[in-house]
């Protein structure tokens, strides 16, 4: 019924513009965005476009990464997350062989998009335009893991289990990789631990501004550091995140007062309240929630594609 439906949208139109959209039948942005659009096991065939944002957005035109390069191998290939913008997948390539020159046999790569984009069923918020990867912590030994391999095989936390430090598994070659990641003209931020950025803090000279102000302290993110790319060019239906790193810092490295709350604030809260409030507070809505509806316009016209 779906692909009936699809069918007779597409052939009011014969190119993806706002008219086309606009044709789409109702029913169909009613779907769960989520299972619409993660139904499919390959990309469109469209240019590459990022539409929307990076936790509401999704994506025509992306590209597989290899599960096996020289310097790389894509992780856990049963959730067919290894697609991304182009850009991304030069991205990731890039720095896999950069990451070699500092002594690593390459990345393992976790989690990039679906192969349209959108929110997945499980998991993240964000990874829906394809230009978010996750990149493991755990250096690779090898890169000629099989499926089955990685499937099994698990990354390493480099953040104590109180949050407040880091483990024997921090080297200063992740320092180094993240430094390359970040450095990146192509990149927006990089979310780490805040254990990592508090120490990537206190050992930054004046000169480490423009790409430590990149990394950005986050809840989570032991096991891999989670890298966004800006909103390519010509993605007019993109939009980069905002407020810019630059603004979070004030200009700076992002080594100041914003650190500071993660452990004053995150790490060592006040004490709650003991009355509970009159009414519990409403429930954030999950992106796997979303219809195509909620998601920009070309969503629905990239979940019908063949």
């Amino acid at each position: 019924m779906r692909l009936t439906r699809a069918f007779s949208a597409l052939t009011v139109c014969a190119a993806v513009t706002a008219a086309c959209v606009s044709a789409i039948d109702p029913a169909v942005s009613q779907e769960n965005a989520s299972q619409a659009l993660g139904a499919h096991r390959l990309g469109t065939t469209e240019p590459a476009q990022a539409y929307g944002t990076y936790a509401r957005g999704c994506a025509d035109g992306l590209v597989q990464l290899p599960e096996t390069g020289a310097t790389w191998q894509a992780m856990r290939l049963s959730r067919n997350r290894n697609w991304g913008h182009p850009e991304m997948i030069d991205y990731l390539q890039d720095l896999s062989r950069e990451a070699t020159q500092i002594g690593w046999a390459g990345l393992y790569v976790g989690d990039i998009s679906q192969p349209r984009g959108g929110p997945t069923s499980s998991g993240h918020r964000s990874h829906q335009m394809g230009l978010d990867a996750d990149v493991w912590m755990l250096p690779p030994d090898r890169l000629n893991l099989t499926r089955a391999d990685r499937e099994n095989l698990s990354s390493v936390s480099v953040r104590t289990q109180n949050q407040r430090g880091l483990t024997e598994h921090w080297t200063p070659r992740h320092a180094q990789v993240l430094r390359a990641a970040a450095s990146d003209p192509r990149v927006d931020r990089i979310f780490v631990a805040a254990a990592v950025k508090i120490e990537m803090c206190r050992t930054a000279t004046a000169a480490d501004t423009p790409w430590l102000q990149r990394i950005r302290p986050i809840q989570g993110h032991n096991y891999h550091f989670h890298v966004r790319l800006r909103c390519p060019a010509g993605s007019g239906a993109c939009e980069t995140q905002t407020p810019t790193v630059a603004e979070l810092s004030d200009g700076g490295n992002g080594c100041d007062d914003t650190l500071a709350w993660w452990v004053n604030g995150y790490l060592n809260p006040s004490p709650q309240p003991t009355t509970p409030p009159s009414e519990p507070a409403p429930r954030r809505r999950h992106p796997r929630d979303y219809t195509l509806a909620d998601l920009p316009r070309q969503c629905s016209q990239v979940a019908q594609r063949p």
